[in-house]
């Protein structure tokens, strides 16, 4: 059963949460402004697609991001105006142990963290289909795919290579594609370019060359100078951005990276920090509970500044090696599950000897 002095500190830690959320979801929203407005202007976009497409669904993104911080900034401001006031003494005088203290602080990141947990992986992913949606609409410039070297395995045992592919016009150069049974190839087939016909979703070659192996071990050889054919293959395939994956859910994730380690891609690594990171973020809740708590509990001479300034200089610490890790791995520097949960591991270690410093 929840006490009187739990609810109070429950409603001071939910409450200021909120309020710092809202205070910097306006800040978001007027920078961002800032940046977008001659774009919104360009592309005509309209006000209710603005509002209801775009930063209603942008907010929970940034929301969620820097969740984890605002958590650690709400409880170092209520906590140490608490310790201020001496409501804290008066809270260990009365009998309770600092241990006590702390179950409704684990309480309220427990709420936090299971919220982040789900948005992670189900309800952020929902709303940036939305908002991305709106951003290729009516922000960003369609870009040039400049990717070179492209290698893919289309189905198990058929692999494709292309020198260069322009997605601009569909167009394939130094195209091949060779067929496997087990480490024998059985076809082989080359040509200068190919083109995709998006009304018939069939693939023009031309000045192609191709090679079969025959079970008897003799070969024939084919040469033209067009051919339509149909390959498990589009162009979209040859798009991979992030920006996408942040768009799927947990099921939809892990289905697109078992596709895309089978086509050999080479961005597996990202996929997997963006999948891991949605899961690690929220238990980041717990340890800058706990830092904060341990920080602000103290009545200082410096008071409430002195406790946010230490404290944010711990939690930007905190993001920066969080962002350096994930990034190193994003790169194929390192498992992109340690990466992701190490700054966890290190500032969970900090937090503990915190927390045994704190009651003395």
């Amino acid at each position: 059963m929840l006490k009187k002095l739990d609810i109070y500190i429950l409603k001071k830690f939910l409450g200021t949460f909120i309020y710092s959320v809202l205070i910097i979801s306006v800040i978001i929203i007027v920078f961002d402004i800032s940046e977008k407005i001659d774009r919104f202007h360009k592309h005509h976009a309209p006000l209710k697609e603005i509002v209801f497409h775009y930063y209603l669904n942008l907010l929970p993104y940034f929301v969620n991001l820097y969740g984890a911080l605002f958590t650690f900034i709400s409880v170092v401001f209520f906590t140490s105006r608490m310790a201020a006031r001496s409501e804290i003494i008066a809270v260990l005088s009365s009998g309770a142990s600092f241990w006590r203290l702390l179950y409704p602080y684990f309480l309220g990141a427990l709420v936090l963290a299971v919220m982040s947990l789900y948005m992670n992986h189900f309800l952020i992913p929902e709303a940036n289909k939305t908002r991305l949606r709106f951003e290729n609409t009516y922000v960003n410039d369609p870009s040039r795919n400049n990717s070179i070297n492209i290698h893919k395995q289309i189905s198990p045992g058929v692999q494709v290579y292309m020198e260069h592919f322009d997605n601009f016009a569909n167009v394939g150069y130094r195209f091949s594609m060779e067929h496997k049974s087990g480490q024998e190839l059985t076809y082989k087939l080359m040509a200068e370019t190919i083109t995709y016909d998006s009304t018939k979703k069939s693939w023009k070659i031309f000045n192609y060359f191709i090679r079969k192996w025959l079970p008897d071990g003799t070969q024939r050889l084919y040469s033209g100078m067009t051919l339509d054919t149909v390959i498990n293959l589009s162009p979209s395939d040859f798009e991979e951005h992030i920006e996408d994956v942040m768009a799927m859910n947990y099921t939809e994730l892990n289905t697109y990276i078992a596709k895309k380690r089978m086509e050999g891609s080479n961005n597996i690594a990202s996929y997997e920090v963006e999948k891991d990171q949605r899961t690690a973020f929220p238990f980041a809740t717990f340890i800058l509970t706990i830092i904060g708590v341990s920080l602000s509990s103290r009545k200082m001479r410096g008071g409430t500044g002195l406790h946010l300034g230490v404290g944010l200089l711990i939690a930007c610490a905190f993001i920066l090696f969080m962002r350096v890790s994930t990034t190193f791995a994003a790169s194929g520097y390192g498992s992109p599950l340690i990466s992701v949960w190490i700054p966890n591991f290190i500032f969970g270690i900090l937090a503990y000897f915190m927390l045994r410093w704190a009651p003395k």
